[in-house]
């Protein structure tokens, strides 16, 4: 039985957006060219991989079986293509968690790492499914549980974070807060809690039960809103270079200092000849800078430090 790999790619696609309509546009084909795709491969299979009904679309329990190892033969398709072909286009790397600006790790190994063509995704989801499908190399951001299969990470960097708030804050004038010392105040959040998990598990952690979610319109309007109420407060990166904001407070956070994560991402199988460049350059920085460094009778994770997952 001989796979056909763009039937085999429609199929992944579908997977991942559980939608044909869209899996159809991330393909440049009609929903109907899509269809027809993974009619043909249901029929060389034998079974259907998906179900299809009012409640929308979801992987049969043969689709769920199929799924892991047609990522892995896209993938190496893929690898063999660039093989031959060869690769010389710049490393397209994705960026998310803006508003603790990864573009300033990123800058200190971008000379070191070969060409790379920088964008910016929405969050995790957006940029998992981006490497999935191929529209992206490598991306740079907090990794957390649970990730999609087909994709690999390696720790990069652990970053202390600070605390911002109001001058007006009754703990302003303190030289250093502990975290369960905010349980009484506000925290606010660049958008709904729900989905930015390192601030959640923060919340959870120490207690905050006070949180009101803001718009992520940069950093400089965003902590103008928490200089705006006297209990509101939030994290930011101990070395984020903060914009001039009139009554706003940065008070380092002690006993223990949370630490973010950030971490390369990348799809397993990827060929590209600057992922590996890229990889060992950030490893270089981390040890140069110590950016590793963690004691965890000293310092908070949401989860332990994973040295590399891929």
């Amino acid at each position: 039985m001989d796979l056909d790999v763009a039937q085999v790619r429609a199929f992944v696609r579908t997977a991942d957006e559980l939608h044909f309509g869209r899996a159809a546009g991330t393909l440049a084909l009609s929903q109907q060219a899509l269809s027809k795709r993974i009619a043909r491969l249901e029929s060389l299979l034998g079974t259907e991989l998906f179900h299809r009904g009012g409640s929308g679309v979801r992987l049969t329990e043969a689709g769920q079986r199929f799924l892991a190892p047609a990522r892995q033969a896209v993938a190496a398709a893929d690898a063999a293509v660039t093989a031959v072909v060869g690769e010389d286009r710049p490393l397209r790397v994705d960026v998310w968690g803006h508003l603790y600006a990864p573009m300033r790790s990123l800058a200190q190994v971008a000379g070191r790492a070969g060409e790379l063509a920088l964008g910016h995704g929405r969050d995790l989801a957006s940029v998992s499914a981006a490497l999935l499908h191929g529209d992206t190399d490598a991306a740079f951001g907090r990794v957390h549980p649970p990730l999609p299969g087909g994709l690999a990470h390696r720790l990069v960097r652990l970053e202390p974070v600070d605390a911002v708030l109001s001058a007006d804050h009754p703990l302003a004038a303190e030289p250093a807060l502990r975290p369960d010392q905010l349980r009484d105040s506000v925290l606010w959040t660049p958008g709904a809690l729900d989905r930015l998990d390192f601030l959640h598990q923060f919340a959870v952690r120490f207690d905050i039960r006070d949180t009101a979610a803001s718009v992520n319109l940069g950093l400089a309007h965003f902590l103008a809103e928490v200089a705006q109420g006297p209990r509101r407060f939030s994290l930011v990166p101990a070395d984020v270079p903060l914009p001039e904001v009139p009554g706003l407070r940065s008070v380092p956070l002690v006993a223990p200092t949370p630490l973010y994560a950030w971490s390369l991402l990348w799809r397993t199988g990827n060929g590209h000849p600057g992922l590996d460049g890229l990889a060992t350059a950030c490893a270089e920085e981390a040890k140069r800078s110590r950016w590793l460094e963690y004691d965890p009778t000293r310092d908070w994770l949401p989860e332990p430090p994973l040295r590399s997952a891929g």
